[in-house]
């Protein structure tokens, strides 16, 4: 596992060149003084307070101005910040710390840190505070729905929280996201640097009637993300199985949202591409084995089998049944999985029985990326990740760093009007490639990364095998189109 980002307390050296920051404290008053000698404090009081007033500036109608409060400590870091003055604001950024997902999540934080450093602590005119958040725990090994909303509610009630980076996770998106919404203020601007799950931003076939209304119930949009939805996901493993000369596909979800989604738009996008699917269900994550399942499997001809769903949901006790019934995943029937498989864990976790099985990731491998990508992975290495391979999610977390950073530049400093700055992106030969964000808040006239996928084949690592960029008509089918 990659080491933990700590709060700068918990490091040696802390305190030399990075403040530590949290609830002002105010002393106590003393009884007894003289009225004579009360008054002439008290002047030096309100003069000194008209003096920081003056010198914190910043901050609009939304917030801010110096003396931040912190996101609570059950949660998050203490505020880390190392540029002059005092943050006027603070982003935040919202992940799963703990569990399968970790090694990926402490490098986005890291690439979210690089950024900040690389702008000196700053958004324009405004000084940026950070504060890396968990919204995993220990006892579920991964995110955590009541986590998320606890989150959620602490950024709308702290008025320096002026966006949030996040989530890795859909389902946990899907608990935030109206919270934000409805924050004071205008809402809270969300990006995410991960999340797939097409319903969060539109509608289709495979969303529920509700789905995406109700989850900005303000009426007015306040998220967006940084990756292709499970639409292009879906169409891109589609057209890879074909390849692979897959014929029959059985299609397991683990009943979470995202799981359900892109096992939605595999299913779509293989049958416009003549692949017969001879099966769609649910694996339940608390069964302690799955081989009666996979016998089912076997009994339908199925050549592949897709598992649309997160390692955490028990998934590496789903890869070794169904080497155990179905034998190795080079052989008769292949294993497919997404990005929620798409970890070093996968491997570490399933062991053998993960051998030959290949998972999927939006955007292209690290030795493919292009441009001011390239920079931004040697700054990675020489400092925050030293001595460790890249994670590609990193660099999609220093993009939605990058776009809420620059909203929040051109803002006049309030919640709503970063919101506003957030739509109007438009990214020319970013980590990710050219693109804009449309009124969705998806990835729009998209060039470059953002629209590629890699297919992993799992060895003792994540060997790359190819990259797909899929077919517009492969994509519209997996939306149901």
């Amino acid at each position: 596992m990659r080491r933990a980002i700590l709060a700068p307390s918990q490091r040696e050296g802390a305190g030399v060149g990075r403040r530590t920051l949290g609830r002002p404290v105010i002393g106590s008053r003393r009884d007894g003084l003289k009225v004579n000698r009360w008054l002439i404090l008290l002047g030096f009081l309100v003069a000194g307070l008209a003096v920081v007033a003056a010198a914190c500036g910043g901050g609009g109608d939304g917030g801010g101005g110096g003396n931040v409060e912190a996101l609570p400590s059950s949660s998050c870091t203490a505020i880390e910040y190392e540029g002059d003055g005092e943050p006027d604001y603070i982003v935040a950024s919202d992940f799963p710390l703990q569990g399968s997902s970790r090694s990926q999540t402490e490098q986005i934080v890291a690439a979210i840190k690089l950024e900040l450093e690389n702008r000196g602590w700053k958004a324009g005119d405004y000084n940026i505070g950070f504060q890396s958040c968990d919204d995993a725990t220990a006892q579920a090994g991964k995110w955590d729905s009541g986590k998320c909303s606890q989150n959620a509610n602490a950024y709308a009630a702290n008025d320096a929280v002026i966006g949030v980076i996040g989530t890795f996770n859909s389902g946990c998106a899907a608990i935030e996201i109206p919270v934000l919404n409805q924050a004071p203020d205008g809402g809270i601007a969300m990006i995410s640097p991960a999340n797939t799950y097409t319903c969060l931003t539109k509608g289709g076939p495979s969303c529920d009637a509700t789905e995406p209304d109700k989850y900005y119930p303000s009426g007015t949009r306040n998220y967006a993300r940084v990756v292709a939805n499970d639409d292009y996901q879906g169409a891109a493993v589609a057209e890879f199985m074909k390849a692979q000369g897959v014929t029959k596909l059985y299609v397991l979800n683990d009943k979470e949202a995202y799981g359900l989604g892109v096992a939605t738009t595999t299913r779509n996008a293989a049958q416009s591409l003549g692949i017969e699917v001879v099966g769609f269900e649910a694996w339940d994550p608390k069964a302690s084995s799955y081989e009666s399942l996979f016998r089912k499997i076997g009994q339908s001809g199925a050549d592949g089998v897709f598992l649309g769903g997160l390692i955490d949901e028990n998934g590496a006790q789903v890869i070794k049944d169904k080497v155990a019934v179905l034998g190795p995943n080079d052989g008769k029937v292949k294993l497919f999985a997404p990005d929620g498989f798409t970890t070093q864990a996968t491997i570490d976790e399933s062991g053998a029985a993960s051998k030959g099985m290949f998972m999927s990731v939006a955007g292209v491998p690290i030795d493919e990326f292009k441009g001011a990508a390239l920079e931004f992975i040697e700054q990675l290495q020489a400092g925050p990740i030293a001595g460790k391979p890249v994670d590609p999610y990193a660099i999609y977390g220093g993009q939605a760093a990058q776009v809420l950073l620059d909203a929040i530049a051109a803002s006049d400093g309030t919640r709503a009007d970063v919101i506003a700055k957030m739509f109007e992106t438009e990214v020319t030969d970013g980590l990710l490639g050219s693109f804009t964000i449309d009124e969705n808040g998806d990835p729009a006239n998209a060039e470059g990364a953002v629209v590629g996928f890699t297919i992993y084949r799992a060895t003792d690592e994540l060997t790359t095998e190819t990259t797909v960029s899929p077919k517009a008509e492969t994509v519209t089918a997996a939306a149901g189109g």
